[in-house]
């Protein structure tokens, strides 16, 4: 890659083998009970729990780094396998009383009955998913950014926002990255949009768009392992399109307020930034486009 990494870029590509797909230690696990004073006891046996005793956390089929490490949520290693099992904890459970169910993107956020308690896996909280179902209070605040194939002129070319306006942009069907190019970057030519992220890296591959817009975390794992080639134009200012991500709970479930109170707790006393620096770390290096 001929323009200069992160750290991250640097620790993404030490596991490029390994991480073939694309898009520490855990937080409450251990001995970490006697040090904070939970105990899987004192969480409620039934009172709206999908198992008596148990909480049942879902993610994405495969999880992908570095959101889960190895596809292994059980691990309690990546951002989002750690800041669930703080959740866990906070809530009273015990690290073996977690059990973790698989889901596509798009079903756990459609209505009807869940078979988790909670999802997490990079869940912008927008108005039109809360018709459906329940989100907690954000665990994660992200920016967007811009993916590009080394060579191209276009992307290259650019240093302000107004520069991304002449770009052939792509994004996955909506999302906070598909909105953002609309009411941000308002480019000259619409943007195409795809089913998945997989569908939308093959066309930047193939050439057929400009630039990839992800959020910036997923950009920085893009160009250290899955995009060959590939670098970040620039980051995008928000220009009051938040993408918080919250977990998502079934409409209307009983436990969003206690769930709600926990990533609150977590987020007051230090132990979200804690895990947001050791997985996901600063975005040095990138330029942000104005």
């Amino acid at each position: 890659m001929s323009r200069t990494r992160s750290r991250l870029h640097l620790a993404l590509a030490g596991i490029a083998v390994a991480a073939l797909a694309l898009t520490g230690c855990a937080t409450g696990s251990g001995d970490s009970d006697a040090d904070t004073g939970s105990d899987a006891s004192s969480a409620p046996a039934d009172e709206g729990y999908i198992t008596p005793g148990k909480l049942t956390i879902a993610t994405g089929e495969p999880a992908y780094y570095p959101y889960v490490i190895d596809d292994d949520p059980a691990s309690g290693e990546g951002f989002e396998a750690a800041v669930a099992y703080a959740v866990a904890e906070e809530l009273g459970f015990a690290p073996e009383d977690v059990e973790w169910v698989r889901t596509t993107f798009e079903a756990a956020i459609a209505p009807g009955p869940k078979d988790f308690d909670i999802n997490i896996q990079q869940y912008s909280i927008t108005p039109e998913r809360a018709e459906n179902v329940d989100f907690s209070s954000p665990y994660y605040a992200a920016s967007q950014a811009i993916v590009a194939i080394e060579g191209n002129e276009a992307a290259e070319g650019v240093t302000s926002l107004a520069d991304t306006k002449g770009l052939l942009l792509g994004a996955m069907v909506g999302s906070t990255s598909a909105q953002t190019i609309e009411e941000v970057v308002q480019p000259d030519t619409p943007a195409q949009l795809y089913n998945t992220n997989e569908d939308a890296k093959a066309a930047l591959e193939a050439g057929q768009i400009d630039g990839l817009v992800l959020d910036t975390p997923t950009a920085y794992y893009a160009t250290g392992v899955y995009i060959d080639n590939s670098f970040i134009v620039g980051e995008l200012p928000t220009a009051g399109i938040p993408d918080e991500w919250g977990l998502v709970l079934a409409k209307d479930s009983p436990l969003t307020e206690r769930v709600t109170a926990a990533v609150d707790a977590l987020r007051e006393n230090g132990t979200l930034e804690a895990i947001t620096q050791e997985w996901l770390g600063e975005g040095a290096g990138v330029t942000l486009l104005e």
